[in-house]
């Protein structure tokens, strides 16, 4: 959605960010990078890489997809035995992406004793020989739910929700539907309840609040809208050519070569689908609000130019990659001052702005809005906290994918979200991804407490990120608009331009994350993507690591700014839960005489209540250097540090080694990566 507090109202949910991020088998994909646990010295100037073809995934027909699909069901169970699930756990077949080197990732979801597991998907990587590559899963915690018997009542869990919602501005007494889950989203697995609330908040925006609830005590676990809500501008695309469908005298906003994408006018309406627009002639409106048909052709161009963006771009076909069009309603509701992506009926709905005077059916927003969907059936990210703040980012960045694809000289492509629209009445976007904070709220870099702002604002530094991926740091004119982005560290970035920096966004989208992804495990996947298509030694696998640094998501590259060398593991190793210690190693040659005295290391783990965890760092000798101690009262999430070790007593060449033990029960994590800095 595209939110803004001067017309709407939002909801600011806060809750335990959600941490776990399991990326285990990622080392597979990309073994290049450290070759027996060893990273090299980055070189000082990274040659640009070119697409590795093995990696890019191929266009599937609709009867390829289904074919694909339809193996990976009959192989599930043998799949699930073979990953290590457990007896009571079945695996639901999501999704598949198939790569050029045959490499398929398919995305499953999960079932425990028959129940839907929430933060139980993953991605199963399989080579074309039929072998496991690797697993990607949202939660590394182990499925098991000794008692399926809730100690709260149904009753009790709907009534909860229902005030819940009200109090977000819904108006219905009643739930939707109340179903048994096992809520695998943080911290330990536990059966719950989800209940969702539908009817409408106090702005006229349709409200689906999914609620889960401890069946054992009843407390609130998690929550997030299943609508997702957006603000357009009411600018026009010009004269365009549009997709219709003719049928004897008639002509209908029916986009038979876009899957049959439909156009519907409610005409005030807030159900249903309306009237599919139709009329004797193939001209449709005629730019202004006195005829019905303007919106129409606005939201019916906006669908046409994101499904092409996908197709041409991406190689995929329609939102649900199935060949399928969704559908668009406009003119919805009185003066509603809104747009919103709805899953439940895979469909656009616009509302025509205050005073029905300008109706919110701009190209941007038919990007972001659109791509919701496409979020929805891939990776999934929770709409709550960090995945929720990526996921809105993801809108905001295909969105912007779309304007500058469209290369439509009235609304030139830029790095402004809603700039046309005004809703803040004082001439400024709702968003700059560039430098985020302009906006006054967005943020733009990550924090430990990002999770807890609204989504909208919690998305800052991800839209950070790719405008440093695509463009890099520092003052410059794209397009007739003055950017200037600073960064974190105060260090440069140099871009690798747009194209690519939206390959690399797509790819970790749909084949590395999963619904839990946050901030520390965006980076991962896209370093994973970025490995996978131009090369672990490129510049575009530097820019990534850079373009991250730049907003606090891990260490830099090492190849430029830092004044020194650097030496880094990338590869993700998993935490047992209060088990043996687990260690990632980096081997270093062609340094001469001892280590520094002031060695850094910097260190990427995702974990909840991270005091469970002991850090060392271990010298080629065999001396261990203590980095952090177990600490019973620190219950935050996550170890993002950078330490600085007298390690002058060592040798600089030899293998070095993180070692990381759990030493308490309930919560599990990822050593995501960790570096070496020779200063």
């Amino acid at each position: 959605m595209l939110s803004s507090t001067s017309r709407r109202r939002t909801s600011h949910v806060s809750h335990r960010r959600t941490a776990t991020v399991a990326l285990a088998g990622v080392a597979a994909l990309i073994a290049a990078a450290v070759q027996s646990g060893a990273a090299s010295a980055a070189p000082a100037k990274p040659q640009a890489g070119k697409v590795n073809p093995a990696h890019v995934a191929v266009k599937l027909s609709p009867s390829q997809r289904a074919e694909l699909i339809r193996h990976a069901d009959a192989g599930k169970a043998a799949t699930a035995r073979s990953i290590g699930l457990g007896a009571k756990e079945k695996l639901v077949v999501h999704d598949v992406v198939k790569d050029a080197d045959g490499t398929v990732h398919t995305r499953y979801e999960r079932t425990y004793a028959g129940l839907p597991v929430l933060g139980g998907d993953l991605v199963v990587d399989t080579a074309k020989s039929g072998a496991t590559k690797s697993v990607i899963k949202a939660t590394n915690a182990s499925l098991k739910v000794a008692d399926l018997t809730p100690a709260v009542s149904k009753a009790s869990v709907e009534k909860q929700a229902v005030q819940r919602a009200k109090a977000l501005g819904g108006s219905k007494s009643a739930a939707d539907s109340v179903r048994r889950v096992i809520w695998a989203g943080s911290g330990k697995p536990v059966l719950a309840y989800e209940t969702i609330v539908g009817g409408l908040q106090d702005d006229g925006t349709p409200n689906q609040l999914h609620v889960v609830t401890d069946a054992a005590t009843g407390k609130k676990l998690f929550e997030y809208q299943g609508i997702k809500t957006g603000i357009g501008n009411t600018q026009y695309s010009g004269q365009v050519t549009l997709t219709s469908t003719q049928s004897g005298s008639n002509y209908t906003l029916n986009d038979g070569a876009r899957g049959g994408h439909k156009t519907y006018n409610l005409n005030r309406g807030t159900s249903g689908t309306g009237t599919l627009f139709s009329q004797t002639n193939d001209t449709w409106g005629n730019g202004t609000t006195s005829n019905a048909a303007t919106a129409g052709a606005d939201a019916h161009y906006g669908a046409a130019v994101t499904w092409d963006f996908y197709k041409n771009v991406f190689g995929r076909s329609g939102i649900k990659n199935n060949g399928v069009g969704a559908y668009s309603r406009v003119h919805y509701g009185n003066a509603y001052v809104n747009a919103f992506w709805d899953d439940s009926c895979f469909c656009m709905t616009y509302g025509d702005g205050s005073g029905n005077a300008d109706p919110l059916t701009s190209l941007d927003v038919a990007g972001h809005e659109m791509s919701h969907g496409v979020t929805a059936n891939t990776a999934g990210l929770n709409y709550s906290g960090e995945s929720g703040g990526l996921n809105e980012a993801t809108s905001d960045i295909m969105g912007t994918g779309v304007e500058f694809y469209a290369n439509n000289s009235t609304d030139v492509g830029d790095y402004l979200i809603g700039e046309k629209i005004d809703i803040n009445g004082d001439g400024t976007p709702l968003r700059y991804m560039d430098k985020p904070s302009k906006d006054g709220a967005s943020k733009d870099s990550w924090y430990s407490g990002l999770g807890n702002l609204d989504v909208h604002y919690s998305s800052g530094p991800a839209n950070h990120f790719f405008y440093l991926l695509s463009e890099g740091s520092g003052t410059k004119v794209i397009n007739g608009v003055t950017y200037n982005s600073p960064t974190a560290d105060g260090l440069p970035v140099t871009g690798i331009g747009r194209d690519k920096a939206l390959q690399i966004w797509y790819r970790a989208l749909t084949t590395k994350w999963t619904s839990t992804t946050n901030y520390a495990g965006a980076r991962t996947g896209t370093l994973a993507a970025a490995g996978e298509l131009y090369g672990t030694t490129s510049a575009e696998y530097k820019a990534v690591q850079d373009a991250w640094a730049g907003v606090a998501v891990g260490a830099r590259s090492g190849g430029g700014g830092g004044g020194g060398t650097s030496y880094e593991n990338t590869s993700p190793v998993s935490i047992p839960d209060n088990g043996p210690a687990v260690t990632s190693n980096i081997t270093v040659s062609g340094r001469s005489g001892n280590a520094p005295s002031n060695l850094s290391v910097s260190v990427d783990i995702t974990h909840t209540w991270r005091g469970d965890l002991v850090i060392d760092l271990v010298g080629p000798s065999g001396t261990s250097y203590r980095l952090k101690n177990f600490s019973s009262s620190d219950s935050a999430d996550n170890v993002s540090e950078t330490y600085t070790v007298n390690a002058s007593s060592e040798s600089a060449n030899g293998t070095w080694k993180l070692k990381v033990q759990d030493q308490a029960a309930q919560d599990v994590g990822t050593i995501n990566s960790w570096k070496l800095t020779f200063p």
